[in-house]
């Protein structure tokens, strides 16, 4: 009925992609998650710190992470992205984005997308927060 070359083969890895307010990490394991494939961040491709965030540094480490995942064979991610979380933001740097973007016009298919930024859950405050003052100012 079908022909074979109808299905296409899958081979998928885990893309982790941490975008924080100051910098980009890019991390490709296997789907187990023990073997590192590839690993990248903002500040192997900058010269200055300032440019470490921007959306175009981050789209030449991914542009670099696909090469490298192209020559092994893979070409599906299960991405999984993830903020500073906790007390701090719980918002993506610009990068995030721009990474996702650059992976699937390089012809990688998205398996599945999450979001692994911790949450805090219990009476957790933030660094330096102090009750008392807030009380008294307003």
């Amino acid at each position: 009925m079908y022909k074979e070359s109808v299905f296409k083969k899958y081979t998928f890895a885990n893309l982790i992609i941490f975008a924080a307010k100051n910098n980009t990490f890019i991390h490709v394991t296997d789907l187990t998650g023990k073997e590192t494939i590839c690993r990248k961040s903002g500040g192997m491709k900058a010269k200055l710190d300032s440019e470490e965030k921007s959306s175009y540094n981050a789209l030449l480490i991914a542009l670099e992470v696909t090469q490298i995942c192209k020559q092994i064979g893979i070409n599906a991610f299960h991405v999984k992205l993830k903020a500073r979380g906790g007390t701090r933001s719980t918002l993506f740097g610009l990068a995030g984005h721009t990474i996702l973007r650059t992976v699937i016009r390089e012809g990688f298919n998205i398996g599945r997308l999450e979001d692994i930024t911790p949450v805090s859950i219990s009476n957790t405050r933030k660094k330096g927060y102090n009750l008392k003052l807030k009380i008294f100012k307003s």
